[in-house]
């Protein structure tokens, strides 16, 4: 985008520029953060005045900024400096609907402009802002690129607050939490509890409990605790209630994940239905217009093409719970064309073609794919690749746990994604966090074992896909 100044003898009275901007719940996130204005009514999702709405009002002082942003960019255009301003507000606007502003010349002298200013709600053309402001005109031609400037990202969770919102109405998840015995396991269970996501029943060394609940100052009256001498004990307790049909769900809590899937594939008591159990990272990325699942980064050391079919399998299954229709499963390697010198070249090849002949069903499948043409279409289109997964992908397959573990490690610190974890295969959905999870990945990973569990219990097995 080139833009151009107009200088004293290039303007004349009643000569105008107009621009129109749809005002989205990201520009108001920004606009607090650049300002320091974290007033709550100009905040998506907070209620500023106790009215029980969320009002998500765009603040005054933007709408003015849209006025300089006309001054400095069209009319007179770079180089100009604000002199004076002179505003009135009528009405407010909100995230998600579109403003006009304009700006129309009504005095000039050598040095100096003064223009009238406005700024209307659309459709209906309500103003938002009128008003006249004097700039200080530019004394030099300039004709510079504006679209040079760095883009900006705003971190916030907008996958997991749309998953929560889905959970938010389904009955509370019964969960038999392995373990709670520290603060941060307890403390993850009881604040989804507070969410009305999941029921806990705590499973594990009842002291120990008590005691962490003593020190996060949580009352437990009202919460089920069975106490086990020892962690495995806890395990197979919480496996037994998914049996007896008390627990929809098994949380893992402060034990190694070792003792936890021990009990969870035992030949004569788990809970294993033929798949292999995988893991998957439900990550939700900065910038990225869908959830991201990556598999699997915790479980699956190395895994062989038939337990990398189950890890595509169980990743599709999900990603169809969560809301994405036919998901798109990228299946990357180092390269993108198959090479018989890189194993994980070929079991993507094999991974593709089994999905194209109908044993791996529910999403496409394409691979190998390099991780740039994996998630970028000018990545793809430079490389001359053309599927409906390439550069498109919503489901990542990695090779192995190291790169596995590599991948989400880096969007998490890196590219400040958050992760919610679970495990797959299992007859139940198995919720997996980190210690190091914050509040929004623990409740994403009850929502989506919530969401997950509410599918299985209302369609057949046989038309899960």
């Amino acid at each position: 985008m080139i833009l151009e100044n107009h200088l004293f003898d290039e303007l004349r009275l009643g000569q105008s520029a107009s621009s129109t901007r749809l005002c989205t719940t990201d520009d108001l996130f920004i606009f607090a953060a650049a300002t320091g204005n974290h007033n709550p009514l100009h905040l998506p999702g907070l209620d500023g005045d106790g009215d029980g709405q969320a009002e998500a009002l765009v603040p005054s002082a933007f709408a003015a900024s849209l006025v300089t942003a006309l001054l400095g960019t069209q009319l007179p255009g770079p180089g100009i400096v604000t002199l004076a301003q002179n505003y009135r507000f009528h009405t407010r606007a909100h995230a998600g609907e579109e403003l006009r502003t304009t700006v129309t010349v009504t005095a000039l002298s050598p040095d100096s402009a003064t223009l009238a200013a406005e700024v209307l709600r659309l459709p209906g053309e309500e103003p938002v802002l009128t008003g006249e402001v004097t700039v200080r005109l530019p004394l030099r031609k300039y004709r510079v690129d504006g679209s040079s400037l760095p883009g900006l990202t705003v971190r916030r969770h907008r996958h997991f607050e749309a998953l929560l919102a889905i959970a938010a109405p389904l009955p509370p998840l019964r969960v038999a939490v392995i373990c709670p015995e520290t603060a941060d396991s307890l403390g993850g269970a009881l604040m989804a509890q507070r969410h009305t996501i999941i029921t806990p029943i705590l499973v594990g060394r009842n002291a120990r409990i008590t005691a962490a609940a003593k020190a996060l100052g949580a009352d437990l009256e009202g919460v089920e605790i069975i106490d086990c001498g020892s962690a495995p004990e806890a395990a197979a307790r919480a496996v037994a209630l998914v049996h007896e049909g008390r627990a929809d769900a098994v949380m893992k809590g402060h034990l190694h994940t070792d003792e936890m899937l021990r009990a969870l594939v035992d030949r004569d008591r788990g809970l294993r239905i033929g798949r292999k159990l995988t893991h998957i990272f439900v990550m939700d990325v900065p910038g990225l217009d869908h959830p991201l699942l990556v598999s699997d980064a915790a479980i699956n050391i190395a895994p062989d093409l038939p337990t990398k079919v189950d890890i595509v399998q169980n990743a599709i299954d999900l990603a169809i719970s969560i809301g994405i229709a036919r998901p798109r499963v990228g299946v990357l390697s180092a390269v993108e064309t198959v090479n018989p010198a890189i194993p994980s070249s070929l079991d993507a090849a094999l991974l593709s073609k089994m999905a194209e002949r109908g044993q791996i069903t529910g999403g496409y499948v394409d691979g190998p794919l390099a991780m740039d043409n994996a998630v970028s279409l000018a990545a793809a289109r430079t490389k001359g690749l053309t599927s409906e997964v390439a550069g498109r992908a919503e489901v990542l397959i990695v090779p192995g746990i190291d790169a596995g573990n590599m991948l989400a490690k880096q969007l998490a610190y890196l590219s400040h994604a958050e992760s919610a974890g679970l495990v797959m295969g299992a007859k139940v959905p198995v919720i997996l966090n980190s210690r190091s999870d914050s509040t929004m990945a623990r409740l994403a990973s009850c929502a989506i074992a919530a969401i997950h569990h509410a599918r299985l219990s209302t369609t057949p097995e046989g038309d899960l896909h």
